[in-house]
């Protein structure tokens, strides 16, 4: 059986025409593209159409976008260059318990550092409550930080929503939108964001490239020092090659979205109907409500089992799926997600997470609903959770599980 591949929320391949642009960079067009001379000038322009290329798919002006090397440094970049450029007029930031590790850590990092952080809660199924935003600021709030859509249950948050009471607030709004770009729309004019994150080796350029939009007259502080790259924005000589795939990837996305959306959203649908139908005793894990989730996305949790065992067994017919963020991959501890939500501890480490990508098949997503009941259903059986009455009151080893 060939492999399926299910964590695209993770990375996703090259794409074809991507590597076909990136090529000529590697080979006769080596230029720096901050040389004066013939060969700067041939690579020179490869980035500026990128510039295009990518402000297009946002609805930005070329002159807005600032490639950086991935969605992490984009992250730090947003934050700690606010933070720095604003630190006369507050010392304050909100963001959400459901962040990606880049804004998390980042933050985390910040509070050593004097700084104030509120990171609002959100409901069982993962979603926020827009009061909770307004009551939490005050007039030291210099940055309001919430990702467009959650990178482990796919939920979208109301970016426009939240874009209109950082206006009213006159308070700095960055969006890590690193899962969202090229999957739903996304257009930073009607969302009132100033500072959105884009990381290509999700929309099928290569890894180590990514880009910041910084909306026209704001005022922020490098990251990086060193050369004046990137309009002073950010040190260090750009990968070309890197930069021509990513922009070459949000053509690719732009012109593809509506097809996109309509092909995978049926996949996903097919997938998450399967499963839960002919799988008993299961979490499902963010908002059922599938227009308020990407496209792409489906986790769930299955009582009784571990997470990993039952990815390490996914894997053995070749099905590649993923537990919490790629990015936390090594960590035994349940994923913060899941936490925020008040999910039950057990039913936290058995979240999977299945997230498809514009090569899924539907008889891809056939063979997995072929595999994973019975998958599930032999690890369980090997589970004392499950074969000790399964209820609390039958064992007390079984206390932290509950049937769902």
């Amino acid at each position: 059986m060939s492999n399926i591949y299910l964590d695209y929320n993770a990375t996703s391949p090259v794409r074809p025409e991507v590597l076909e642009v990136m090529l000529p960079f590697y080979r006769e067009k080596f230029g720096n593209p901050s040389s004066v001379h013939w060969a700067g000038r041939q690579v020179s322009g490869a980035l500026e159409k990128a510039r295009e290329q990518v402000a297009s798919l946002i609805n930005a002006s070329p002159a807005e976008i600032v490639f950086v090397s991935c969605g992490s440094e984009g992250d730090n970049m947003a934050i700690k260059g606010t933070l720095d450029a604003l630190k006369a007029k507050g010392n304050h930031i909100i963001t959400t318990a459901v962040e990606h590790p880049a804004v998390l850590e980042t933050c985390q990092h910040l509070e050593k550092h004097g700084y104030d952080v509120t990171y609002l809660p959100v409901d069982k199924d993962g979603m926020l409550d827009l009061a909770d935003l307004e009551a939490a600021i005050s007039d030291k709030t210099v940055l309001i930080s919430v990702m467009w859509a959650n990178n482990e249950t796919g939920n979208i948050y109301p970016i426009e929503e939240i874009g209109r009471i950082a206006r009213k607030y006159n308070i700095r709004f960055h969006t890590d939108a690193v899962q969202a770009v090229g999957k739903i729309p996304v257009d930073v004019q009607k969302a009132n964001v100033d500072l959105l994150v884009i990381s290509g080796h999700k929309i099928g350029a290569p890894k180590g490239v990514g880009a910041i939009y910084i909306r026209r007259g704001t005022r922020m502080s490098a990251l990086i020092h060193g050369g004046h790259q990137e309009r002073n924005r950010r040190a260090g000589t750009q990968n070309v090659a890197g930069i021509a795939g990513l922009g070459k990837a949000c053509e690719l996305a732009l012109a593809e979205l509506e097809n996109y959306y309509s092909r995978v959203r049926g996949l996903r649908d097919r997938l998450e109907d399967g499963v839960l139908s002919q799988v008993s005793e299961i979490k499902l894990n963010g908002t059922p409500d599938r227009e308020k989730r990407l496209p792409n996305t489906l986790n769930v949790s299955f009582a009784y089992i571990e997470g990993e065992s039952l990815l390490l067994n996914l894997d053995m017919f070749g099905i590649a799926a993923s537990s919490g963020s790629a990015c936390t991959s090594g960590s035994l501890e349940p994923s913060h997600v899941m936490g925020a939500m008040c999910v039950e501890v057990t039913l936290a480490h058995s979240s999977t997470r299945f997230s498809l990508g514009p090569e899924t098949t539907a008889v891809e997503i056939d063979k997995v609903l072929e595999v994973l009941p019975t998958t599930v259903q032999r690890l369980r059986e090997m589970s004392p959770l499950y074969n000790c009455g399964r209820t609390a009151e039958d064992c007390e080893t079984c206390e932290t599980v509950r049937r769902i």
